[in-house]
């Protein structure tokens, strides 16, 4: 599904690399766990990292009940953004280099959850959503910590994607000039699992990225 952008995520320049449907956006948002929140802190835009995990159309996050930069944005308007980093891409001028990257922006007020067993439930979606089934392996959690634990949402109905790909768009002129000109692929790997010294039970297949 397509939402119209709003005026805060329509792209002004560079329109072609706009993307506004759920397929995309989502797409973007569950390759990649973490995410930056912007908010203001006493008067003073702060951006934090952290994780994120997308549930239908919420985004979630969580931190520390104790947590300043939690506290300032409960109920606050906050943007979200997440990118993946794909390719450097290396013109033949140093006006025409860039990157490829794909990048999701989300507007909205951030929302509390007040329920226990609401809060359960997501942070079970999160930790599921890295190693999965890994929940039911784990020493349950306990009231306390449950209380110590903040998770924010955010909807999806203010969200944009934007998405640069392909290779350098030289101009005519500059085609001839003796210097290497394409594009040097990013990834960003798993590698395989390193135990802590007392391994127990089966290694975890993690499936993010």
């Amino acid at each position: 599904m397509t939402k119209p952008a709003s005026p805060r995520t329509r792209l002004r320049r560079l329109h072609d690399k706009a993307a506004y449907d759920a397929a995309t956006i989502h797409a973007i948002l569950d390759a990649q766990p973490l995410a930056h929140i912007g908010h203001l802190v006493d008067g003073a835009p702060v951006v934090t990292p952290t994780l994120h995990w997308r549930e239908g159309d919420h985004v979630y996050w969580h931190g520390s009940a104790a947590s300043r930069m939690i506290r300032a944005a409960t109920g606050q308007p906050v943007c979200l953004t997440v990118t993946l980093l794909e390719a450097l891409v290396l013109a033949r001028s140093g006006f025409e280099h860039s990157v490829n990257f794909r990048s999701v922006m989300v507007f909205g007020l951030a929302e509390l959850i007040r329920d226990p067993a609401a809060k359960a439930r997501h942070l079970e979606v999160m930790m599921d959503q890295m190693p999965p089934a890994r929940w039911p392996q784990l020493r349950p959690l306990t009231a306390q910590e449950l209380k110590a634990t903040t998770i924010l949402s955010l909807p999806l109905d203010e969200a944009s994607a934007k998405i640069g790909t392909g290779m350098p768009t030289d101009a005519p002129a500059d085609r001839d000039w003796p210097v290497w000109a394409g594009i040097v692929p990013i990834r960003q790997v798993l590698e395989p699992p390193l135990s802590d010294g007392s391994p127990k039970g089966p290694l975890p297949t993690v499936r993010r990225f």
